[in-house]
């Protein structure tokens, strides 16, 4: 039976920028899927008509509706996650849902204290209104260009933009923001459990909206638990490394690393 692999998407981006993935995975014999959020459209159209179904879901419904979906599958599934969905990745594998995960760019985590201005800007399109808690928000091509394509061309990231580009909801970003002034934030990771699965967390150097300094920082977090947590940069690569002309590449050093560790 081949592995069940799952792949989660972060904001801004279609569960369908996952397809070149699929594909590969499906030919090297596991057997991956990628499931939208809960309130996406079937596709990018089909989102972007109806943002006010993306509004409103929090980490912990992210969470709850991945939960559902791989408690349907024949066995446990690798976790493949960008953005958000690197951290929902990290999330469902302390929680023992998954083999094993690979977070890349990863949204950061209660603990992870950097908090760089690149950040801050890629996440203003949200965080210049409150009331963007509970709205879907969508990024222009130029916020596009500086959170996710400022690696690339001016005219792939526009490309890409017109691609994958959906209306994200707000609410997770805030949760993240204020996960370290929370006991209780959803953003929170079993980073201490000891039986969970190998974690590969890569970064791309020139990142704007998940910095290099980030996925460090979540690196330590790490420290305390035995498990095997490995780590990978892409020196010249940002927010858009999952889905620009490079992609093969970053799939390519995920698959190797699937295979080191016989998964």
């Amino acid at each position: 039976m081949s592995t069940p692999v799952v792949f989660i998407h972060g904001l801004w981006l279609h569960a369908t920028s996952w397809d070149p993935w699929i594909d590969l995975f499906r030919e090297a014999g596991y057997a991956p899927v990628a499931p939208g959020w809960p309130g996406d459209g079937a596709t990018v159209e089909e989102s972007r008509a109806n943002p006010e179904a993306i509004a409103g879901h929090g980490i912990d419904d992210v969470v709850e509706h991945y939960s559902k979906i791989i408690g349907g599958l024949p066995e446990r599934p690798i976790l493949i996650g960008h953005s958000f969905g690197g951290m929902i990745a990290q999330k469902l594998l302390g929680l023992d849902l998954g083999v094993a995960a690979v977070a890349i760019d990863a949204a950061q985590i209660k603990g992870v204290l950097p908090v760089p201005l690149t950040a801050l800007r890629s996440a203003l399109p949200v965080f210049r209104n409150p009331a963007n808690r509970n709205r879907a928000v969508s990024l222009t091509e130029d916020q596009f260009r500086y959170a996710f394509g400022n690696a690339v061309s001016e005219e792939e990231s526009a490309e890409l933009y017109r691609r994958w580009s959906i209306p994200a909801p707000g609410k997770p970003l805030f949760e993240a923001a204020t996960a370290n002034f929370d006991p209780h934030s959803p953003a929170k990771v079993a980073t201490g459990n000891e039986s969970r699965g190998p974690l590969l967390l890569i970064t791309g150097g020139r990142d704007h909206t998940v910095p290099e300094s980030v996925t460090l920082a979540t690196l330590k977090q790490y420290r305390h638990s035995a498990a095997i947590t490995d780590f990978h940069e892409f020196p010249d690569r940002a927010h858009s490394l999952t889905i620009d002309g490079g992609w093969r590449e970053v799939a390519d050093v995920t698959l190797a690393w699937l295979a080191r560790h016989s998964l």
